[in-house]
């Protein structure tokens, strides 16, 4: 809400689905390819050529449509939606409008509060992309690339239930995520696998009636949408405010300038012409078929999450980083497999260090040169007291850069943990006889001392001597005879 005005978004969110043809032809959909490489007759529109449905992609919208509750149209129709523009061959796009083959269902998110609030599904449904213009570097000509025409989408509509850029933000990436844990979409946001549209009003707090909305288009990356909402929210009740009216119609967002600016008019539905694709019978599933898809769904976040605070004694916000995608999940499991136990410890390696270094060489957990069992065997030496946990910080970092396990450099670098009491013992004696005056003080009752005496030993030892034991054996000797 801002100053008595009340933000209403719906988002549709555009998922491209990872096979590995097309929806209605046999071309292929792998991304980076020449252009116009993967456009077959049937992406080009030519005439005589008749569309054929992929099943699995049915079998993936099938599979997003049980994990979100939804439900899961028996017949469904595909229908020819009307428009012309150069990256549409055939003046048309096969889509779904009346009859989808995902209905209803919804997901739930968790606000900045930690509250968590229900996210209604409209609708999921097929249909084909268009292909790509291309501007840069042609002058005054635009080119046309067709190697995404006919790809596979599921475009996911949410009810018009977000009520801030953050709300957005937080459906989008659960939607991402449960999208990636599916394997239905790969979810790479620069190459457009996964983009959104937002539609964006606003209105008066309290209202029941909706404001005239605006949508933004292809939006991908989390940080556009919320820019491109917060600028829009501004933009409209600006106007309105200044006396003027909101205009239904298309927006880009401009990332450069920070700003949405008109596209075209909005259309309305009966502007396409919806009508049922003659070449295609409508889609019949048995019941039987929606059955063993479900049959193979994996374990959920949500329920992953919950699985995590209930047997590994999580905090909810730990277990939902560690659930937000499904290979970071999988490793952390694996590295409590081989620890043989130790959650928490393992929970705050794998989302402290190790996402550091992650973050620092901009790589994904699949691509980390430490394994899990690698970590584990680390962690396993903070566990049995071989090393300190600053040491291991040491370790990780040589372990990261040369591929070595962690005995091999704790040997190599001489990091064993110093644990004998009598050699401690002299290293507490020669600082305490070398600060005199700190050891007059802490023994006049300034306490706070200890920590200088800890400092100075671990400084002696290289930060190898185990930290459990100067405690004890300082605060012995600190006392005096």
């Amino acid at each position: 809400m801002s100053g008595g005005w009340e933000t209403v978004i719906g988002l549709e969110i555009h998922a491209q689905l990872a096979t590995r043809a097309k929806i209605f032809s046999g071309a292929a959909t792998a991304f980076g390819a020449p252009p116009n490489a993967q456009a077959c007759l049937v992406d080009l529109g030519y005439p005589g050529v008749l569309p054929v449905l992929n099943g699995e992609a049915v079998r993936m919208a099938v599979r997003f449509g049980l994990a979100i509750g939804a439900r899961i149209a028996p017949r469904s129709v595909f229908a020819r939606k009307n428009y012309f523009y150069p990256d549409l061959p055939k003046g048309y796009q096969i889509s779904q409008y009346e009859l989808p083959i995902v209905s209803g269902g919804a997901v739930t998110i968790v606000l900045e509060d930690g509250s968590r609030k229900r996210i209604g599904v409209t609708r999921a449904h097929l249909e084909e992309d268009a292909g790509k213009s291309l501007h840069e570097g042609l002058g005054e000509w635009t080119g046309i690339d067709l190697n995404r025409a006919g790809t596979p989408l599921l475009e996911i509509v949410s009810e018009p239930e977000l009520r801030s850029a953050r709300e957005a933000i937080a459906y989008m990436k659960k939607i991402h995520t449960l999208v990636r844990y599916l394997g239905i979409c790969d979810g790479n946001m620069q190459e457009g696998s996964f983009r959104c549209d937002a539609n964006v009003s606003v209105r008066p707090v309290g209202a029941s009636e909706f404001g005239t909305r605006c949508e933004i288009k292809n939006l991908n990356s989390f940080r556009f949408v919320d820019k491109a909402i917060q600028y829009e929210v501004g933009r409209q009740i600006e106007l309105i405010e200044g006396g003027g009216r909101v205009v239904q119609e298309t927006r880009l967002y401009d990332s450069d300038r920070g700003v949405t600016r008109p596209m075209r008019t909005k259309e309305e539905a009966n502007d396409y012409r919806y009508f049922p694709d003659p070449d295609l019978l409508p889609l019949v599933l048995e019941p039987a078929f929606v059955e063993s898809v479900r049959a193979t769904l994996p374990e959920l976040p949500d329920d992953k999450a919950a699985r995590f605070v209930a047997d590994h004694g999580l905090s909810e916000y730990d277990a939902g980083v560690l659930t937000a995608s499904r290979e970071l999940a999988d490793y952390y499991e694996a590295v409590v497999a081989a620890l043989g136990g130790e959650p928490k410890l393992a929970a705050n390696w794998v989302m402290g260090d190790l996402a550091g270094l992650l973050n620092r060489d901009g790589l994904e957990i699949s691509g980390a040169p430490v394994t899990a069992a690698g970590l584990a065997g680390l962690l396993g030496r903070i566990v049995d007291g071989t090393i300190s946990g600053k040491i291991a910080k040491e370790v990780l970092e040589a372990m990261w850069s040369e591929g070595q396990g962690a005995d091999a450099v704790i040997e190599a670098r001489g990091l064993r943990q110093i644990t004998d009491s009598t050699a401690l013992e002299a290293v507490i004696a020669a600082v305490l006889a070398a600060n005199p005056g700190q050891l007059a003080g802490y023994r006049a009752g300034k306490d706070k001392l200890f920590g200088f005496f800890v400092g100075q030993v671990m400084k002696a030892t290289g930060g190898k001597a185990n930290p459990a034991q100067v405690n004890e054996l300082l605060k012995r000797l600190l006392a005096g005879p």
